[in-house]
């Protein structure tokens, strides 16, 4: 049967609560995400019975209709026609949220942007490896500075995307940020890794009375954060009360001397300090014996993608992977999602019904991709146990992961995509975890999950 854009749009905005309950929408590549006013007026039960939609959740202030790539587009378009408006989505889904998650929402904001640059440059490791030790290939000294160019820039001059983007989250002039950024790792200053390996010396300044050490900031995360929202604060606090003919000179100015002083000589070695202590303490958890720490973030980290917090992790990865040049979570991570999408393929070959094994099944496929929301809110955790027995899958898979030591040599990528992440090395064994992941998940689910035992399907999440 052909779906009908019309008839289900009029069926979402219906279970919606009506046009008067719709405060803003717009849409992805295959999700309607819509902000009512009143939650209370969401019929979400009705929404999943709706012909030609797929599944739905509710996550970061947002009404999720999962409705699959280009019906979307469709579905969306005849709600413009009822006269819905699509408004400042983003500020109207912010007001929603709490402050715990406006703090997750800021960092993958922030980071989103940057990811695809260091997808690539990881690739670019992966094929350099690849080359080196699969084929035998000797490279020149020419090509070695030639690849490294390629495959180290991102990383080392990371703060400048850093502070570039945190400036324009929080609402500053962006090229300021880039300026900060380059500012934090400019040649002027001692190499922060070459001061730490003792081949430099840091630039000592008296400060009343103490003697403060300052480098570059090759590879900070944490501190091109705080700089890029100090620097966004000041601006708008000086374009208050800078006169609008001096403001073109006077207020970039200010911004940049009192951000950089503030920034590089004040809080960013502080910062820079507690960073390094971080990294170093998740390091530690994730090579404990026995695979402890990946079993632990394998099984758990779902929970945290329940509530969209899952995102805290991005800076953590980003980090590792510019202190160490290694993400040993991206594989576990990876685990935590194969382990759900067996799960929900089991659960689909227990369905009897056609119609909504077709519908939950297109739930599932966007998590070879990384993508598990849609299985998680459309067929796992309305079922209860297989989103349990997912977790488990995670946890195998993720033990497994940590005990074989495997990493990638970048981040943002996860499942099929990921591949390119391991190119050269390690790319079996990181097929095998998920393969293992997978297949934990499906057989649990397999063998406990009854759907007979399930009186109710609604979603536990609101």
């Amino acid at each position: 049967m052909t779906k009908d854009a019309r008839i289900t749009a009029q069926l979402v905005l219906e279970a919606l609560g009506g046009k008067e309950n719709i405060q803003t929408m717009t849409h992805c590549a295959t999700r309607l995400r819509v902000v009512v006013k009143s939650d209370q007026k969401v019929n979400k039960e009705k929404i999943e019975d709706i012909e030609g939609v797929n599944g739905y959740f509710y996550q970061s202030g947002q009404h999720q209709v999962i409705l699959g790539t280009g019906f979307v587009n469709k579905v969306h378009a005849e709600l413009l026609k009822d006269g819905i408006e699509e408004g400042n989505f983003k500020e109207a889904a912010n007001q929603k949220l709490s402050k715990p998650q406006q703090f997750v929402k800021a960092l993958a904001d922030i980071f989103i942007p940057i990811i695809p640059v260091l997808i690539a440059t990881g690739l670019l490791m992966g094929v350099r490896g690849l080359l080196v030790n699969g084929f035998g290939m000797e490279f020149s000294n020419e090509l070695i500075v030639l690849s490294q160019v390629l495959t180290d820039t991102a990383f080392v001059f990371i703060p400048v995307l850093v502070t570039w983007s945190a400036m324009k989250k929080f609402g500053g002039t962006p090229v300021i940020g880039m300026v900060l950024g380059l500012m934090l790792v400019a040649p002027q200053l001692p190499d922060k890794w070459a001061v730490a390996f003792g081949e430099a010396q840091p630039l000592v300044l008296s400060i009343f009375g103490f003697d403060v050490a300052v480098t570059g900031m090759q590879s900070s995360i944490l501190p091109a954060i705080f700089i890029g929202w100090l620097a966004a604060t000041l601006e708008k606090k000086f374009r208050q009360w800078v006169p609008e003919v001096l403001d073109l000179i006077l207020t970039p100015f200010l911004t940049l001397f009192t951000s950089l002083i503030l920034g590089l000589v004040i809080f960013g070695p502080l910062i820079m300090f507690a960073e390094s202590i971080l990294t170093n303490l998740i390091m530690f958890f994730f090579e404990l014996p026995f695979g402890i720490g990946g079993f632990v973030y394998g099984g758990l980290i779902q929970f945290l993608a329940v509530t969209g917090m899952h995102h805290t992790i991005v800076p953590i990865e980003v980090s590792m992977l510019t202190q160490t040049g290694v993400n040993i979570i991206n594989p576990i991570g990876t685990a935590a999602i194969a382990g759900q999408a067996g799960a929900a393929l089991a659960v689909v070959l227990a369905q009897k019904d056609k119609k909504k094994r077709a519908t939950m099944f297109s739930s599932v496929i966007p998590a070879f991709f990384g993508i598990t929301e849609p299985l998680m809110f459309a067929v796992n955790l309305p079922k209860g146990s297989p989103f349990l027995f997912g977790c488990l899958g995670g946890a195998v898979g993720g033990g497994l992961a940590s005990i074989l030591g495997i990493a990638a040599t970048g981040t943002g990528a996860t499942m099929l995509p990921g591949m390119l992440l391991y190119i050269g090395d390690g790319l079996l064994l990181y097929i095998l975890v998920i393969l293992v992941a997978l297949f934990t998940g499906f057989i649990t689910t397999k063998l406990a999950f009854k759907e007979k035992n399930v009186s109710t399907q609604t979603s536990t999440v609101l």
